[in-house]
């Protein structure tokens, strides 16, 4: 049975009224043509990536399963020795190559475990820029180990010749300790809201929030992405009407953060389920554009106060409208 919600508990999901009408958004793999964009197809990634346009792809999202033993809905992923996984995402990954642009960017996401054999294998096949390191504030308590609170992202592209827009993603934080030259502020403004530096972009994001219950953009998928997240990648490694190609789509993040920067998408996903909420939050996204965390064309260091809170209100006000409809 469908589990009892609190009254101010704004976490999406599919009810089982609705999900007859969003299984008609759902495209399945027969039905799918190489010219179709801002589509959720309902398949395994191995039988449908043929199919995929080729040459065509702008960023790869990969947010595969991790190396551990987990229910995604009706399915179930079992956790194998390092060097097997590592087989089975480089066959997850070849079968995708030939969709990408030679101007294309790669993004895989994936826990310390896991880590090196995301490397080993975009090693082989890409040039490896960086590693992101995102704090994911929650974790799992331990008497005889560190709390793990943090994943990796890796970013590798095809060629030298790539996207990346370090504008669109600089980051504003407060600053604690003003510098001042010659009487003149260093590096930073003062605004009403108060004193403000803006960074270039790091490896290491701390300004991450995981969606919880509150947020409109939660759901009860296991290992969603949060929105902010996907859309630092997005803006950084591709234009307006670019494609992004996500084949582990999850609760759909990838394709709504796409459809609120005018970006065009593909997604797969197995579980029919998920393909459904995804098509849910398409809707959402529709009425709802903005993006946790970020405002003003600017990414905000999390709890900065002042402009950012008074989003977070707006926020939470457009999602209370929204849910009266």
């Amino acid at each position: 049975m469908r589990r009892q919600r609190a009254i101010n508990n704004r976490t999406t999901y599919v009810s089982d009224d609705e999900r007859k009408r969003y299984n008609d958004m759902i495209v399945d793999p027969e039905s799918f043509s190489a010219s179709m964009r801002n589509v959720i197809i309902c398949a395994d990634v191995n039988t449908i990536a043929s199919r995929l346009p080729t040459r065509s792809v702008d960023l790869l999202f990969l947010d595969p399963p991790y190396n551990l033993s987990k229910r995604f809905g009706k399915k179930t992923f079992r956790k194998h020795s390092l060097d097997t996984y590592e087989s089975i995402f480089e066959a997850w990954f070849i079968a995708l190559l030939s969709c990408l642009k030679p101007t294309a960017s790669v993004y895989v996401c994936c826990d310390w475990s896991t880590s090196p054999a995301i490397f080993s294998v975009l090693n082989r096949y890409l040039t490896i820029r960086n590693r992101i390191t995102w704090e994911r504030e929650k974790g799992r308590s331990s008497l005889t180990n560190w709390k793990n609170c943090s994943e990796d992202i890796w970013f590798a592209t095809i060629s030298d010749k790539f996207t990346f827009n370090v504008d669109a993603v600089k980051m504003k934080r407060k600053v604690l300790a003003p510098y001042r030259q010659n009487g003149k502020a260093k590096d930073w403004t003062e605004e009403h809201q108060g004193k403000f530096l803006i960074t270039h972009p790091s490896n290491l994001w701390t300004d991450i929030t995981v969606p919880f219950w509150s947020m409109l953009e939660n759901t009860d998928h296991p290992t969603q992405k949060p929105e902010k997240l996907v859309a630092k990648i997005a803006l950084a490694s591709t234009n307006e009407g670019d494609l992004i190609l996500d084949p582990f789509l999850g609760s759909g993040t990838t394709s709504v953060v796409a459809q609120k920067l005018r970006r065009s998408f593909i997604g797969i996903e197995i579980d029919k389920g998920y393909c459904c909420l995804a098509a849910k939050r398409l809707e959402h996204a529709t009425r709802y554009p903005s993006i946790q965390g970020y405002f003003d064309g600017m990414f905000w260091e999390r709890n900065s106060l002042s402009d950012q809170s008074q989003q977070n209100k707006r926020l939470t006000h457009e999602s209370k409208l929204f849910l009266r409809k």
